[in-house]
């Protein structure tokens, strides 16, 4: 056992919140226990502690989170909530007297407005540290593809090509998810990730965004109080960066029948490489050498216990976090608060980029 228990709390027990809990029950021989779990919905509350029982781990259960911050009980919080609810919780974890640290589910916030309290906030909270749940920087292949392009190996980064081709959006708890006022809109709740991922290939900061995308074949026959699902299932999107690299992102979630959900090219001057999910497979070479000298690698990282739903990006990411708290503030968390604030950016640019038809600037939403 690790020197240290640290204790965990998670708001927000629906699918992901639980898997969480099982990643962190994963993460025992490091000194981590979830100890408390808030959630006002009942069979999500009772799923978790299903999980829970499985594990041996009693739970103490809130039907809020200001229960849970009262108890005292906790020393991190994962915040794992419905999209709209991410901004109130977190100023009232980084508000209250006693010190939480923080994982929370991106997107950070819906707006870019949110995203910039949260920052100011926490700038105030210096015995705090707060991650995003950026985790796709953390599969194996798409890890290995950001060590490649940082080591040189294909120059100074032109392209980046992201293709995300899968199912549609779950069903989540009263089906927040199916409206942009809860969500943020496509580009910002699932594609923060791919946005994140460009940002850190390019080396460089958005400048201007261009997208096109619309609501072609998923949820249009589906009526929710009423009212019919507003979330695009596809779309095409240009990034521009500051030292002139391009980004595009390719997204469509009516596309099942893919071999890998996510396909990543970045190119250089010197060469390219390539990441593929869930092959786990990594591909680069350079243009001297040619097809006949193209690499294939297999990638893998053993020190994942448990792959879940995202191929142990999830474990890997709480395995960061815990070495960062245990740092005590010495090692910034890998994922900053910044971090999660421009990838909102760009996807929020995005969304109004359609809806505007046109080139929108990060300028415009910041």
């Amino acid at each position: 056992m690790a020197e240290s228990i640290v204790k965990y709390g998670i708001i927000g027990v629906g699918m992901m919140g639980r898997e969480h809990l099982i990643n962190l029950y994963h993460l025992r021989t490091e000194g981590a226990v979830v100890v408390a779990i808030a959630d006002p919905h009942l069979p999500s509350q009772q799923l978790a502690l299903h999980l829970s029982h499985s594990f041996s781990w009693p739970l103490r259960v809130f039907s809020d989170h200001h229960e849970l911050l009262e108890s005292g009980l906790c020393d991190v919080l994962v915040v794992s909530t419905p999209n709209m609810t991410h901004h109130r919780i977190l100023m009232d974890i980084i508000n209250h007297p006693r010190p939480h640290h923080v994982l929370v589910e991106k997107p950070l916030c819906t707006t870019v407005a949110h995203c910039k309290e949260v920052i100011h906030a926490a700038r105030k909270r210096p015995d705090i540290l707060v991650q995003v749940g950026l985790e796709y920087r953390y599969m194996p292949p798409v890890a290995k593809l950001i060590e490649i392009v940082k080591g040189g190996s294909i120059g100074h980064v032109r392209m980046v090509a992201i293709r995300e081709h899968r199912f549609p959006f779950l069903v989540k708890v009263n089906d927040w998810n199916r409206f942009n006022v809860n969500s943020g809109g496509t580009l910002v709740e699932k594609c923060c990730h791919f946005f994140d991922l460009m940002r850190l290939f390019a080396g460089a900061n958005p400048v201007r965004v261009m997208a096109s995308g619309a609501i072609d074949v998923n949820h249009k026959d589906e009526i929710y109080d009423g009212k019919v699902p507003d979330i695009i299932d596809n779309a095409y999107t240009i990034v521009e960066f500051d030292n002139g690299s391009r980004g595009m992102l390719d997204l469509c979630m009516f596309a099942e029948g893919s071999k890998n959900e996510q396909e990543i090219s970045v190119v250089g001057e010197v060469g390219k490489g390539e990441a593929f999910v869930p092959e786990n497979v990594v591909r680069f070479g350079t243009r001297e050498a040619g097809r006949d000298g193209v690499q294939t690698l297999k990638a893998e990282d053993h020190r994942i216990k448990y792959d879940g739903l995202h191929h142990g990006s999830s474990y890997l990411e709480h395995l960061n976090l815990l070495g960062a708290i245990r740092t005590k503030g010495e090692k910034a968390p890998p994922v900053d608060l910044q971090d999660g604030l421009i990838s909102v950016a760009i996807g929020v640019a995005a969304q109004l980029s359609i809806e505007y038809g046109r080139f929108v600037t990060i300028q415009e939403v910041m």
